[in-house]
């Protein structure tokens, strides 16, 4: 008996949260990401499979690759993408042990559960239940389970696009996460969105120097007040709304759902009406630059001849130059930039074969299902891939239930993942890669 993937997909996705893969940033104190590594290539070995494992620019941050011939070679690949990290998670903040892959609840619970070790365990179980059973593809598909996405992907999806080109050979699509999970609008129907663009990344550490001395002097060159005028300036600022072409496509097609207008002069109110979805449409209206770190002196009484700063700004197609005048202007001449991650925004059509397979597939499982395009926010490897020319989406798809508060859950406290929508999804992923 060779079973089906949603036979197995609830132990994968127990078992790979339970391999903490906690990215920090720092290099020396990453962990897991080897054990993740060696976890799924020994499933995909298991079945037939040659996993190829990559060290990618530093010691134990290692990928997993294999490829599986299609019926026509003449075809583009179709690369299927996950990563194997996630961000750190404080026990004592959880109901349960982040890291338990706890099963109870009708919930698969832990760190990574929708970020994104559900999509790498449906992937695994359906690359699995391929080799197997000998199914031949449509077309070339590579699968890739990819270190380092939690900090930009310097030791993961950049250091392979730089360095192993190679392994991507033929590539033209590419599919991953953040995509394809449902929102209820009414008892019957659902919509599934898309994503077919990003924002761009741009993690900036600002600097400042001034004069150092005691605290208790007359000063007026002071390097901690210069960067802090800066970050004020930054955090309080608002940039202008723009409405680029994914988000006016994502805006018709929910006002045609939903009968909600969407004008520009009030765009933002009309968007908290879509509920949690607010939250991540509405920084897809504007470039952002969020302060999140500071850092100077080492004495209350003493003046330091430095300060820092480090802001999480994101900027929408099109605007990368325009966004980095404002921000010049902003922090004014006493203060320099420099990057600490500096990755493009992305945007890719939506009106294509590919997402028509896409609902092909929800709809064998959910006769109402419709799609949207959307925009992310946030970054995924997919800004790495799209260097060497691949058309992008993310597309992990997952029915949920109407009251789960799905955003909040991305490097959430209690993040977990709907049993039924892990089944529910490694269906709907088996049949969109069978006529991909």
């Amino acid at each position: 008996m060779t079973g089906t993937p949603e036979d197995e997909v609830v132990e994968l996705v127990s078992s790979l949260i339970r391999i903490d893969t906690s990215n920090t940033g720092d290099p020396e104190t990453v962990t897991g990401e080897r054990e993740a590594a060696e976890f799924v290539a020994a499933k995909l070995a298991e079945v037939g499979f040659e996993p190829e494992m990559v060290e990618s620019g530093a010691p134990r941050r290692d990928n997993v690759f294999v490829r599986l011939p299609g019926a026509d070679p003449s075809r583009g690949a179709l690369l299927v993408h996950g990563h194997l990290d996630v961000v750190p998670a404080e026990p004592s903040e959880w109901s349960v042990h982040p890291f338990s892959g706890a099963v109870q609840d009708g919930y698969v619970w832990g760190r990574g559960a929708v970020d994104m070790k559900d999509m790498v365990g449906m992937t695994l179980a359906v690359a699995r239940h391929y080799k197997r059973t000998g199914f031949v593809p449509p077309r070339d598909i590579v699968f890739a389970f990819v270190a380092d996405e939690e900090a930009g992907g310097a030791y993961g999806a950049q250091w392979l696009v730089e360095n192993r080109p190679d392994l991507f050979e033929g590539c033209t699509e590419a599919v991953g996460e953040v995509g394809g999970f449902s929102l209820t609008l009414a008892e019957d129907q659902r919509v599934y969105l898309i994503e077919t663009a990003e924002k761009g990344i741009a993690w900036m550490r600002l600097r400042s120097r001034g004069k150092p001395g005691h605290g208790s002097f007359l000063h007026d060159d002071n390097a901690v007040t210069k960067v802090a005028e800066a970050v004020a300036r930054l955090g309080n600022h608002t940039f202008p709304l723009i409405v680029t072409d994914t988000v006016r496509e994502f805006l018709a097609s929910m006002s045609e759902l939903t009968g909600i207008e969407f004008p520009e002069d009030d765009l933002e109110g009309a968007l908290a009406k879509l509920g949690p979805l607010s939250r991540i449409v509405g920084a897809t209206v504007r470039d952002t630059a969020n302060p999140t770190m500071l850092k100077a002196g080492y004495k209350a009484n003493v003046i330091p001849s430095s300060a820092e700063a480090v802001v999480d700004c994101r900027f929408l197609p099109g605007r990368e130059e325009a966004f980095l005048r404002e921000v010049d202007e902003l922090i004014g001449p006493d203060v320099t930039r420099e990057w600490v991650t500096r990755l493009p925004a992305v945007e890719t059509a939506f009106d294509v074969p590919l997402t028509e397979v896409m609902l092909a597939a929800l709809r064998e499982e959910d006769p109402t299902a419709k799609t949207v395009p959307y925009m992310l926010s946030g970054g995924t490897d997919s800004k790495s891939f799209h260097t060497l020319g691949m058309e992008c989406y993310g597309f992990a798809p997952l029915r949920l239930p109407p009251d789960l508060d799905f955003a909040s859950l991305f490097h959430g406290i209690d993040e977990r993942v709907p049993i039924d929508a892990l089944t529910f999804g490694t269906r709907v992923l088996d049949r969109f890669l069978r006529n991909c």
